[in-house]
């Protein structure tokens, strides 16, 4: 058997006493669509926080296509291959669209200032191709008609879209997406559930935070659901619909 893209084992992150994350073990596969359920103040985002790399894990493993990420800093499990957007997008609101796309790429030659004047013709030819890039991903998004728009003005469901563009960019192996369809009108979170599939199709994996629970089950092919810090259930929706603890936990009130 192939070894799993995403593989988590014995996570735990406390604060104080209180086991935010206890003890959680999963793996995600290479071309997945997964969700990660559960009731406010389960431990999911504290989980994707962890594995993510903004917060350091007290115990536990977690490696991404073999490689061990666990309390590496965010911006090298970003390099490495991983992707998240957060619940309330962190757009730069004084750049636009384009300029907040373009900025992701990591290892750029015009970060380093003496290129600007040692490698101009270098700095230059990046920054076409990362523009062109950037332009791509950004109409493949649907935010073509805003893309000189700054940050700040646009929509909840195009920060959205524009959160998913910015992860894009970076052509990761995996896309953590918390709560991608909060705060989104029907409208967009049909573009965005497009452009979500469309992307899986193409291989790109997926773990989805998600309380839309219709979403969640048409969408997501496995469902994982956390409850008090730990994972209580793994499997089909339609098994997470019968399932006792899960019923107990969060599922009790959507209907057969």
């Amino acid at each position: 058997m192939s070894e799993p893209l995403l593989a988590v084992e014995g996570l735990t992150k406390r604060f104080g006493s209180f086991r935010a994350v206890d003890a959680a073990g999963f793996t995600v596969e290479a071309g997945a669509l997964d969700a990660l359920i559960g009731p406010n103040g389960a431990g999911k985002t504290t989980l994707f926080n962890t594995v993510s790399g903004l917060e350091r894990p007290d115990e536990g493993h977690v490696r991404l296509a073999g490689r061990r990420i666990d309390g590496l800093p965010a911006h090298e499990v970003f390099a490495a291959g991983m992707a998240r957007t957060f619940q309330i997008p962190r757009p730069f609101p004084e750049m636009t669209v384009l300029e907040n796309v373009m900025l992701v790429p990591s290892g750029q030659s015009g970060e380093r200032f003496w290129n600007n004047w040692l490698a101009p013709r270098t700095v230059r030819r990046e920054e076409v191709r990362n523009r062109e890039r950037a332009r791509e991903i950004i109409a493949f998004c649907g935010l073509e008609a805003v893309m000189g728009d700054l940050a700040r003005t646009l929509s909840g469901g195009q920060l959205k879209l524009l959160e998913l563009a910015r992860a894009l960019i970076a052509e990761p192996r995996i896309i953590l997406l918390d709560e991608p369809a909060a705060g989104v009108n029907p409208a967009l979170m049909e573009t965005l559930v497009e452009k979500i599939v469309a992307l899986n199709v193409q291989g790109h994996a997926f773990l989805v935070i998600e309380h839309n629970m219709d979403l969640v089950m048409s969408l997501c092919r496995r469902i994982m659901v956390m409850a008090h810090g730990r994972l209580i259930y793994s499997g089909s929706a339609e098994g997470a619909r019968r399932d006792p603890a899960v019923l107990d936990a969060y599922l009790g009130d959507v209907p057969e």
